[in-house]
Parts: structure tokens; C-alpha cells; sequence
């Protein structure tokens, strides 16, 4: 007769271990959430009918079945084997390890989403001042060839390469910080701290050096970026304005990835709207006085907001603000030294550098152009990458629950979060690109239509915009592909390739139809160029790092992709027949998601199906 199993003991409140996300609702000491294990089908949620012969609806990404032991038990059941005393701990089920959208990720992405959505909406109101000051002339073309340096700042220092590196390094440090203070909790030694300490101070000298060399090197960068530019003396006087954004980009970055890491969420999707805030209010306030110099101006003013709008919080987790308070020992090096390694660092800089390489080769095929080439490939693509920018919300709400399974060796749960994210991002990115291929004219119409930029800039902008939306998909894939990539914090050359191979296709495409086709044949380009990079990299992916299943990611797209085209056929035939722009586009608001969820519903799309049986679900339980 065997022992009954010991009750498990708890530790005191005060001998609580502080853990990577301990501060998120439904998280255990080794930062993988409490929730129940997934069900196949959600509790009062009916599955959907199937024909009698018909063939079986593919099987949702969104949701995967619980997965047995070798020994043929659940992981609960295999897990309660082992308690008795003095047995070894058992390992979490594979339910509870694996990463979930729980209700804290719920609301973290919906927070970010919303953060995200409100500072586009002022990054328009932004492009719609300078539009209206300036229209697409020489002055706006001018300020455009200098936007490339925040532009390419922003890529490298807080989305890309700043994130892929320090998400997964901050992620290490806490769990580091965690397993010293279970050992002694009067050790006083922070990991986190001594990683701050250690690398913020070279990082602000490297970037002060960058921002410095880059003003004086302005008339070269300008000679490089547009060499047919008319008015290049303009464009050098923006460029040195706008340098400054190499340092204060840096530091937002930084304390971006420390606070995401730490399960903070609100402030670092909140900078842009500080950032856009800054460049509208100097705009209005002096370019009657300094022309479009005012905008390259209102750049420096709001990347500095961004810092001082993440300051405050950075310091009290960091703990930067105090002194410690116990005693002290040596510390070993922290595990995260060889995340921050040359070898590590040097593929991720090449890829985020790749990735906004797309837009310097636009530029350079652009500058050659008639007058306002440039404008109109900017516009376009600001507007057009909107949906793509929400739906990378979802990877970058849960790239440090991505970064922190891999770190535990978890690459089932790993996988499982990963092809959730696409699922989720493709359905998300698919729907607004119906809406951009249904309704471009008159989003255009609304936005801009004022001032300097007349109606001959919309029709451009509006059809600029329409062959954008092909690659919005391919865009979408990578930036959500590339985050398990670098998640492991291992040295991985595959997606700076990847990015190469797409950047030759973008650049000899766009050199091929550049000519012919003027700007439509530049965002052509752009499109089968970023395209490449995302076959190759979901290609990649799966035999590399996380073993998802590519042929079911494939297919699960391709049926979006489907309903998406007929969305947008929809929204195209029925914009032109309501006069009001504004009344159009809100008529498509209605028509392109419904037509999309019919379409989904027709070609058995499963996340379509499981996402219309949540949305039941809540309503029937008033939440």
C-alpha cells in the first residue's frame, strides 16, 4: 500500500521568490500561467455542423488538444504521480508550460493594440499637417529623404534589433535575479541592475558617437539617399536635425525591452503617441518661421518625450534610484553576457538593417522621379502598413513568453505560441488589406485631400497604396517570423540571409520596373521583394529553430487570403457607389468584415470558425 501524497508546502509570503512577469496575473514562479489546459472546443461553444460526405474543417491554429504523456496519461494525472515525499518534482504539464493568451496577455495585447491604434491615428494627423503645409513637393520630399534616419533609427533601436536582443537578455537577468534570491534573500546582488549598469553606460557613449558622426557626415549620407535631388542643401539641414533620433531612439529602445521584459506593457506602446505629439506641436508652432525645417525640428522634440515618458518606471524596476540595503557578495557573470555578444548581435543588426533597406532602395529609385515621388510612395505606405503594424502587436505582446519557453528548453509550448501568433496576425493583416484593396481612394480622399495635396496626389497615392497592400501579408510574416528566430538568444545568420535575398529581389525588380511603371513599379517591387523573405524565413523556421507545421501555417493563410480577396473584390465594387468619401468608408467598415467572415465560412477557414464561436461565447456570458 503506497503513501498518500504529502500535502505540498508553501513558503512564506516573505520567502516569495521575485520571478521573470511575477508581477502578471496568472503566472507561476517559473513564468508560465495557471490557466486550465486547453480544451478542444471552448465550454458552451457548439461545434459547427458538418454535411453528411462532407470533408472534415481543417483543424484550427488558435487551439490545440490537450497532448498525452508517453505513458498515455494527461500531464495533470502523470504530474500528481510523483508527489510522494521525497520523490524528485515532477514536470509541469505540457498544458500548463506552453505559453497561453491568457487574460493578461488578453489585455496586454488589447491595451497595446489600442496604444498602437491611437498613436497611427496621430502619426496621420502628423503626415496630414505636413501634407497640408507642404504638400507633395520639393520641401516634403526634402523632409521624407531626411525622415530616413528616425526611420531606420526606429527600425534598429526600438522595434527590431534593440527588442530582439534585450527582450530575451532582461528576460534571463530576471530569472538569474529569481534563483539567487530563492538560494539567499539577503543577498542584495540584482541581475538586472548589474545588467543595466553594465550596459547602459557604452551604450549611450556608442550612440552619441553615431548621432555625431551622422551630423557631419550629413552631406554624404543626403548624396547617398537621393543623389538626383534637386534641392539638396534642404534635405542636408533636415537630416542634421533629425540625427539626434540615433541617440534618443537608442535609450527608448532600451528601456522599451526592460519593461517589456518585466511585463510592461502600457508605456512602450505610448511613446510614438509622445513622439508624433512633439513633431505636430513644433510643426504648427514655427514652420512659418523655419519652413519645413520645423517638422525635422519637432523629430528631436518628440523622441525626447519618448524617453521621459518611460523614465520614471524604468528606474524603479531597474531598483537604479536606490542603493542596496543588505549585504553584499561577488557575483558570478550574468547568464545574459553572451545574449549582448558580438555573435549574437551582429545577425540581428544585418537583419533589422535589411528589413529597412526596402525603403532606402524605394527612395533611391524614387529621387530620380518627377517631383512628389517620393511623397506619394510615403503616404501610401504609412496608411497601407497600419493593419500590419496591429497585427505585429500580438507577436510583441507575447515575444517574452515566446523568448522565456525557449530559455526553459519548452519548444512544444514554444511552437504552440508561435503558430497561435500567425494565425492570429495573418487573420488580423488579411482584413486590412481588404479594406485598403476595397476602399484606398477614399481613405486617401479623407486623409489628405487639402491644403497643397490636391486630388491628382490622391488618385497616385490611392493606387501606390493598392499594390502595397499585395505585400502586406509578407511584411506581417516576417516581423513575426523573425522574433522566434533571435528568441533563444543563440547566434542565427539564417533571416539576415533571408532579408538579403529579398532586399536583391526588391532591388533588381524595382530597378526593372522603375522606368516603365514609375511608383507603381517601385511598390511592386516592395511587394514580391518582402514576399521572398517571408516564404523563406516560414520556410526556415521550422526546420531550424521552432519545428512548427508549415504546411498547416500555409494552408491556414491560404484560406485567409482567400476571404480576403473577396472582401476586397466587394469593398471595390461597392466604394465607387456611395459619393461621400467619408460615408464610403464607412459603409466599408461594415461590408469588407462581413463579406470576410462569409467568405472565411465558405472556404472553412478554422480560425474564422473559432473566432466567431468565442465571440458567441462572450456575449452569451455578458463578458
Amino acid at each position: 500500500m503506497t503513501d498518500a501524497p504529502a500535502p505540498p508546502t508553501r513558503p512564506h509570503p516573505s520567502q516569495q521568490p521575485e520571478v521573470p512577469g511575477g508581477d502578471v496575473p496568472g503566472r507561476s514562479p517559473q513564468g508560465v500561467e495557471r490557466n486550465h489546459p486547453e480544451q478542444t472546443t471552448p465550454p458552451n461553444v457548439r461545434r459547427p455542423r458538418r454535411r453528411p460526405g462532407a470533408a472534415p474543417t481543417p483543424e484550427p491554429l488558435l487551439t490545440r488538444p490537450p497532448e498525452a504523456t508517453p505513458q498515455g496519461q494527461t500531464g495533470a494525472r502523470a504530474a500528481s504521480r510523483d508527489s510522494r515525499p521525497g520523490a524528485a518534482p515532477p514536470p509541469e504539464p505540457l498544458e500548463a508550460r506552453t505559453p497561453k493568451l491568457g487574460r493578461f496577455l488578453a489585455r496586454a495585447a488589447a491595451v497595446t493594440a489600442a496604444l498602437t491604434a491611437a498613436s497611427a491615428l496621430l502619426g496621420l494627423v502628423r503626415d496630414q499637417t505636413i501634407a497640408h503645409l507642404f504638400g507633395a513637393s520639393v520641401e516634403s520630399d526634402a523632409f521624407l529623404i531626411a525622415w530616413t534616419v528616425p526611420e531606420m533609427a526606429a527600425t534598429l533601436l526600438i522595434e527590431d534589433a534593440m527588442a530582439l536582443l534585450l527582450v530575451p537578455a532582461f528576460s534571463h537577468a530576471l530569472a538569474h535575479r529569481a534563483a539567487r534570491r530563492t538560494q539567499d534573500p539577503t543577498l542584495s546582488h540584482d541581475a538586472v541592475r548589474a545588467l543595466v549598469l553594465a550596459t547602459l553606460p557604452r551604450l549611450c557613449a556608442a550612440l552619441a558617437c553615431a548621432a555625431v558622426l551622422l551630423i557631419l557626415g550629413a552631406p554624404w549620407l543626403v548624396r547617398l539617399l537621393a543623389p538626383g535631388f534637386s534641392n539638396p542643401q534642404l534635405a542636408v539641414d533636415c537630416t542634421r536635425l533629425t540625427a539626434v533620433t540615433v541617440f534618443t531612439f537608442g535609450i527608448t529602445g532600451y528601456f522599451s525591452a526592460a519593461l517589456r521584459a518585466h511585463g510592461r506593457f502600457l508605456l512602450p506602446a505610448g511613446v510614438y503617441a509622445a513622439y508624433n505629439v512633439g513633431i505636430i506641436t513644433t510643426t504648427l508652432t514655427l514652420h512659418s518661421l523655419w519652413g519645413v525645417r520645423a517638422a525635422a525640428v519637432g523629430v528631436a522634440v518628440g523622441s525626447l518625450l519618448m524617453i521621459l515618458t518611460q523614465l520614471p518606471t524604468f528606474l524603479k524596476l531597474t531598483s537604479l534610484h536606490r542603493a542596496p540595503r543588505h549585504r553584499t557578495t561577488p557575483a558570478p557573470t550574468p547568464a545574459t553576457a553572451p545574449l549582448l555578444a558580438t555573435a549574437v548581435l551582429a545577425p540581428v543588426v544585418l537583419f533589422a538593417v535589411g528589413r529597412q533597406a526596402q525603403v532606402l532602395v524605394e527612395r533611391f529609385l524614387a529621387s530620380p522621379l518627377p517631383g512628389g515621388a517620393i511623397s506619394h510612395l510615403n503616404y501610401a505606405q504609412k496608411v497601407a502598413q497600419m493593419p500590419m503594424v496591429l497585427s505585429l502587436m500580438i507577436c510583441t505582446v507575447t515575444y517574452p513568453v515566446v523568448a522565456r519557453a525557449m530559455a526553459e528548453g519548452d519548444r512544444e509550448g514554444a511552437r504552440l505560441r508561435v503558430e497561435r501568433d500567425l494565425a492570429l496576425a495573418g487573420l488580423v493583416v488579411l482584413l486590412g488589406t481588404a479594406m485598403v484593396l476595397g476602399y484606398a481612394p477614399q481613405i486617401i480622399e479623407v486623409l489628405f485631400e487639402r491644403g497643397a495635396f490636391d486630388a491628382h496626389d490622391t488618385a497616385t497615392t490611392a493606387t501606390v497604396m493598392r499594390v502595397y497592400a499585395v505585400g502586406l501579408l509578407g511584411h506581417c510574416l516576417v516581423g513575426a517570423l523573425s522574433r522566434p528566430f533571435f528568441s533563444a538568444g543563440s547566434t542565427t545568420w539564417y533571416p539576415a540571409a533571408a532579408m538579403a535575398a529579398g532586399l536583391v529581389v526588391t532591388t533588381a525588380a524595382g530597378a526593372a520596373l522603375a522606368g516603365g511603371f514609375g511608383v507603381h513599379g517601385i511598390a511592386a517591387a516592395n511587394a514580391i521583394g518582402i514576399s521572398t523573405t517571408a516564404l523563406l524565413l516560414l520556410g526556415g523556421l521550422g526546420s531550424r529553430v521552432v519545428p512548427i507545421r508549415v504546411r498547416a501555417v500555409i494552408a491556414s493563410l491560404g484560406r485567409l487570403t482567400t476571404a480576403a480577396a473577396a472582401a476586397g473584390a466587394a469593398g471595390w465594387a461597392a466604394a465607387p457607389r456611395v459619393g461621400d468619401p467619408l460615408l464610403s468608408v464607412a459603409v466599408g467598415c461594415v461590408l469588407v468584415p462581413t463579406v470576410f467572415v462569409l467568405s472565411g465560412l465558405a472556404v472553412r477557414a478554422p480560425e474564422v470558425v473559432h473566432l466567431l464561436a468565442l465571440t458567441r461565447q462572450r456575449f452569451r456570458h455578458g463578458r
